[in-house]
């Protein structure tokens, strides 16, 4: 399904008095669900000890710190969802977009895995693919920074 129908279901929502809906189209299927007023639900987990000589932490000085800011680069690409970024439609094919490649407005720049369904993520944007942010197989959070294009 695409992620322009979610986001329009999701304003249709806002708008009428509506707490759920569900969708179906073929194998594909949302449901989107309001919070309601009441008491939110409590999470319980059960997270198991961790032994303190495993884990290394570096501590890292303000002159060391990476911003994430990008937008004096130019236009930036975020997440519009959580999941899995992967550069290219499988493991034997080249990736959509390389660094310093000419996109277009519409071009698809990667996919993110969302529940075993595969999002094509498509430019907002035309210009030169400036940076690439996030590693192929990184896990991904609605609105990281993914993509720096530069539309001059």
């Amino acid at each position: 399904m695409d992620i322009r129908k979610v986001k329009k279901l999701i304003e249709l929502l806002e708008e009428s008095g509506i707490a759920e809906i569900e969708i179906h189209e073929g194998e594909e299927s949302v449901r989107i669900s309001r919070g309601g007023s009441g008491t939110p639900a409590q999470t319980i987990m059960s997270v198991p000890p961790v032994d303190s000589g495993v884990i290394a932490q570096k501590q890292i000085s303000p002159t060391e710190s990476k911003s994430d800011d990008y937008s004096n680069e130019g236009e930036v690409i975020t997440a519009p969802m959580v999941g899995i970024f992967y550069t290219s439609p499988s493991p034997d094919q080249p990736p959509f977009a390389n660094k310093g490649q000419s996109i277009k407005t519409g071009d698809v720049l990667c996919i993110i895995e969302a529940m075993k369904i595969m999002n094509q993520i498509e430019s907002d944007v035309s210009g030169k693919l400036v940076r690439v942010l996030v590693e192929n197989g990184d896990p991904v959070e609605y609105g990281q920074p993914l993509f720096v294009i530069d539309p001059s």
